[in-house]
């Protein structure tokens, strides 16, 4: 379809998304849907990642309705987080924002509707200036002699975070289904959230390929921490899934972000 673009991570957006209607594989909240004002989108679809705690999942598509952005979200159910082309073929909207509602976007519609409609009716908002959203990337306190860093998405990591502990707001879902997306850099543990499971489990897809790499990782239940907010992780989070790296550090299911945190700084 002219006008549309469909792509697996809002960290993809770039020049070539704007004024185009976007389906985008990343979550609802705020740091994807800032990255997506900032692509000066016409329109975006995301995923609604289970909604979980304070209804993250899609709190950044309502804030675009506030740039005059129209936005929507899918069913975490219905479509694969981190892969667009699911997204358009198969996704069923749970929430519109006021703008799409206008364009007549609600929840029930499939994917291909809404960016029918979307592609017949919106136009290019006329924001001037996209709001900053804040900090993205925190030392953890007291975190002993490995660093510990809370990061609202895993694109932040740094290549000196070699061998840190990565306590992030990012789903766990591989982007685009791809095992290499899985984390840039080799840390010695990561934390994400786990988007509700979903689709095919796709909100845990990181945790195996994280193994094959000997990085500990986990998930935490998007019930209980903000998706895309790396220090509600810390703060909130219980871990819903461990991969087998992480076992044998003997983290486990049910223990709390903040324990699996002690407990990964005291090996040493």
């Amino acid at each position: 379809m002219e006008g549309l673009r469909v792509i697996d991570s809002a960290t993809q957006l770039d020049g070539a998304a704007r004024g185009k209607v976007v389906v985008c594989g990343s979550h609802g909240a705020l740091f994807a849907a800032w990255l997506a004002a900032n692509a000066r989108v016409r329109a975006v679809v995301l995923n609604d990642a289970g909604i979980g705690r304070h209804s993250a999942g899609i709190a950044g598509v309502a804030w675009l309705g506030g740039l005059g952005i129209p936005a929507c979200s899918i069913d975490y159910r219905s479509a694969r987080i981190g892969d667009g082309a699911d997204m358009l073929a198969n996704g069923i909207v749970s929430m519109a924002n006021d703008v799409a509602a206008a364009h007549g976007c609600l929840p029930g519609h499939s994917c291909r509707e809404i960016v029918t409609r979307l592609l017949d009716h919106a136009e290019e908002a006329r924001t001037e200036k996209i709001p900053e959203i804040g900090e993205t990337r925190l030392r953890i306190a007291n975190s002993g002699h490995r660093e510990v860093w809370a990061l609202d998405s895993v694109s932040l990591a740094r290549p000196e975070d070699r061998r840190s502990i990565l306590v992030t707001g990012s789903h766990g879902g591989l982007i685009g289904g791809h095992p290499d997306t899985a984390l840039e850099v080799d840390v010695f543990a990561a934390i994400f959230n786990d988007a509700g499971g979903g689709k095919d489990g796709a909100g845990f897809g990181r945790l195996p390929a994280l193994d094959k790499r000997g990085i500990a990782g986990a998930t935490v239940s998007c019930n209980t921490a903000r998706i895309g907010d790396g220090r509600s992780t810390y703060d909130t989070g219980v871990l819903s899934r461990i991969n087998e790296v992480a076992r044998r550090l003997e983290l486990r299911e049910g223990m709390s972000g903040r324990e699996a945190v002690a407990r990964l700084v005291g090996l040493g």
